[in-house]
């Protein structure tokens, strides 16, 4: 009894090691994989989160030179937070709320995994994998935080189904709120998380009707109650009641044999969990959460107006993805798909439908493979203890956390992991938070100093008119797309791809500029505006300002402002 006792003692002290380490190490090598230099997509946010506290929410754009340009602040709550940050701490100040937010969300990933599969060993290596396949999505961005909320989504839904405890419910309730006020692109994506589990019950209750008769048995019952109501028939109903104890003998059959069938499936699970027509319910709720914004109806809106504008087909990060090119991904997917072809591992309902969708999405637009990591990890994790359960291999997880607790485990554990990190971070040393290769630094200086900005039209380009937001310069064009498409703006012109078409010269650059009535451009020196306006020698264009890398000119005709 006491080697007992004292055996349980020594895995609950081996476990709690494990996860003090396995949660250190995570931040560690998350914070490591955190970039220093900030996305075009931060500096908006700050300059957009100054507006609000100023001003509120007026649903117009202040920053670009277009008139009355109609702006539905996706993510106002996000972009206060950035700007009330930065003037408290500055850049330093963003960087290290981002590394923050990066442990969290490693962390998170981890706590997911142990708390639905039992297994710490996996979920921390598991968890490395993941964040070092989504390092191109650590940013100081709002999807940052959404990745947390998403994460947090897929522990309470499953932790409800599991205990149907009240807590979780609330939790499920609260994230769709926190989501409709700064990041409502990805709100109706919060239901899509739920919709495996839903699926999973919906066919578990079908099945069941169909093979269990219940239908027949209740149509016989009611024909059998009227006839005995009106106390006629009684050879009938001596015939329906034989047909009665017929079917419900047949139905016992069917339900041993099913009974076997599910505790040992071929390859697939289904369960029918009683506790998901509460899920259903708290889903449905939840639907209501998107009016608990200032922006009305559009967190049901704004992802249909997007989809329907020319915006997502000609911004990188959400076109579709190819597999051949994408090593990392393939290398994840036969991780799935060779347990499941190859050994007897079985894969839950839920699960198969989680994955599979998780996959059309990430191949339908590439942003999705951060979804198809931080979801998908927890069905690998399952996969892979499943497998080592079916061939009786569970003692190695446990030696491997032993080893890992012990002191030379711990010191080698974290050497890998400092060595790890420091590999990481090796090439950010001397990063700047802010890009003079990127961002016109220079130029803007040049631009606040010896241009008119009240009667000029700068032409600048998508991937800096963030960053001249952020200094004060109107703009074209900057890295809110939607802002510029007419779905949104409330405009006929389409300036979203007026730009487009621009910069990839399949329409006169001049034309445009005639169009928009510009005074000035800011280019980069490499692009193919820039290149045309030199070779031809362009007299129209006259160079106010070049460094190694943008290049600066006053229109000539028609000039409404001076240099």
């Amino acid at each position: 009894m006491k080697t007992k006792k004292k055996e349980k003692k020594n895995r609950i002290s081996a476990s709690i090691k494990f996860t003090i380490l396995a949660i250190i190490l995570i931040a560690m090598i998350s914070v490591a994989l955190t970039p220093v230099t900030l996305q075009n997509d931060t500096y908006y946010n700050i300059k957009v989160g100054e507006h609000i506290i100023k001003y509120g929410i007026d649903m117009k754009d202040p920053f670009s030179w277009h008139q009355d340009l109609g702006y539905t602040y996706p993510h106002w709550g996000y972009d206060a937070i950035s700007y009330i940050i930065y003037i408290e701490f500055g850049m330093m100040g963003i960087y290290v709320t981002t590394c923050i937010l990066a442990a969290i969300l490693g962390i998170t990933i981890y706590l997911m995994n142990t708390k639905l599969t039992k297994n710490q060993v996996l979920s921390f290596f598991i968890t490395i994998g993941v964040m070092y396949l989504i390092r191109g999505y650590i940013a100081a961005r709002v999807q940052l935080v959404t990745f947390i909320l998403f994460a947090l989504t897929i522990l309470f839904i499953e932790k409800f189904l599991e205990t149907k405890k009240i807590g979780y419910a609330i939790g499920l309730i609260i994230i769709p709120i926190i989501i409709a006020n700064i990041h409502i692109a990805v709100f109706p994506f919060y239901f899509v998380l739920y919709l495996p589990y839903i699926a999973e019950y919906l066919i578990a209750l079908i099945a069941e009707i169909i093979l269990y008769k219940k239908i027949r048995i209740k149509i016989l019952q009611n024909k059998i109650n009227r006839l005995k109501k009106k106390q006629e028939n009684s050879d009938k109903i001596e015939k329906l009641e034989t047909k009665f104890d017929e079917l419900k003998a047949q139905v016992n059959k069917i339900k041993i044999k099913r009974s076997k069938e599910l505790q040992n499936p071929y390859k697939i699970k289904l369960t029918k969990n009683k506790n998901t027509k509460w899920l259903i319910l708290i889903m449905v709720i939840c639907l209501f959460t998107g009016l608990l914004s200032p922006l009305g109806t559009e967190p049901y809106t704004y992802l249909y107006k997007t989809m329907q504008g020319n915006t997502t087909q000609n911004i990188n990060e959400h076109l579709p993805m190819t597999l051949s090119e994408e090593t990392e991904v393939m290398c994840a997917l036969v991780l799935f798909l060779a347990p499941l072809i190859f050994t007897r591992v079985k894969i839950k309902l839920c699960d198969l439908f989680m994955i599979g969708g998780l996959f059309y999405l990430m191949i339908s637009s590439r942003r999705q493979v951060s979804m198809f990591a931080i979801v998908g990890s927890v069905i690998l994790n399952r996969i892979i203890t499943n497998l080592l359960a079916e061939y009786k291999n569970e003692e190695i997880i446990e030696n491997w956390k032993k080893k890992m607790t012990s002191i030379i485990g711990i010191v080698i554990t974290s050497l890998i992991a400092i060595g790890l990190s420091y590999y990481f971070v090796k090439d950010k040393l001397d990063d700047r938070f802010t890009d003079p290769t990127t961002y016109p630094i220079q130029a803007c200086n040049y631009i606040l100093e010896n241009v008119d900005l009240e009667n000029a039209r700068f032409y600048n380009e998508y991937n800096y008119g963030s960053y001249m937001i952020f200094r004060g310069i109107p703009v074209f064009i900057d890295s809110r797309a939607d802002l510029y498409a007419p779905e949104f703006s409330g405009k006929e012109d389409d300036i979203f791809m007026d730009f487009i078409e621009t910069s990839g010269v399949s329409r006169f650059y001049e034309d445009t500029f005639e169009k928009y009535d510009i005074t000035h451009v800011i280019t980069y020196k490499n692009s193919k505006v820039n290149m045309i306006i030199e070779k031809t020698k362009d007299k129209n264009y006259e160079q106010l300002y070049s460094d190694d890398y943008f290049v600066i000119y006053k229109r000539l005709n028609d000039v409404k402002a001076g240099s």
